[in-house]
């Protein structure tokens, strides 16, 4: 496992939108025990094999997990994956270094949260619609 890393905002939101979800942090488990191909691991954690490969590319995107493909004996091409080594430290400190990396976009999907209503920069605010009454 490597040094604690310290992620850039973006890259934090991520990794950690990478695993607020349960069935990565099970995929996660399962890849800690050693690496595995799509097919085993669907068959070990009970998920279908399209659903495994998105959340895999999910994890993949956050850089959580690697996939290399390879040839079996037969000739036969299959994916394997494994746990890419990482290590971060979430504190106070490390969040707020992350956030002062924050793109505009993220920063502001992060002040307002992820369930605020988007605002469309074309449509009229509410006291310009009333304005105009």
């Amino acid at each position: 496992m490597s040094a604690i890393e310290t992620p850039t905002g973006d890259e934090l939101l991520k990794i950690l939108a990478a695993l607020g979800n349960p069935h990565r942090m099970r995929i996660v488990a399962a890849l800690s025990q050693g690496r595995n191909y799509v097919s085993r691991l669907a068959r070990d954690i009970g998920m279908s094999r399209p659903l495994l490969h998105m959340h895999l590319q999910r994890l993949e995107a956050a850089g959580l997990v690697v996939g290399t493909l390879e040839l079996s004996d037969s000739g036969k091409a299959m994916k394997f994956f494994e746990v890419a080594p990482f290590a971060y430290a979430l504190t106070p400190e490390a969040i707020a270094r992350a956030a002062a990396g924050l793109t505009d976009q993220d920063a502001d999907a992060a002040r307002i949260g992820p369930d605020a209503p988007r605002h469309n920069a074309d449509a009229p605010r509410q006291d310009e619609k009333e304005g105009a009454q």
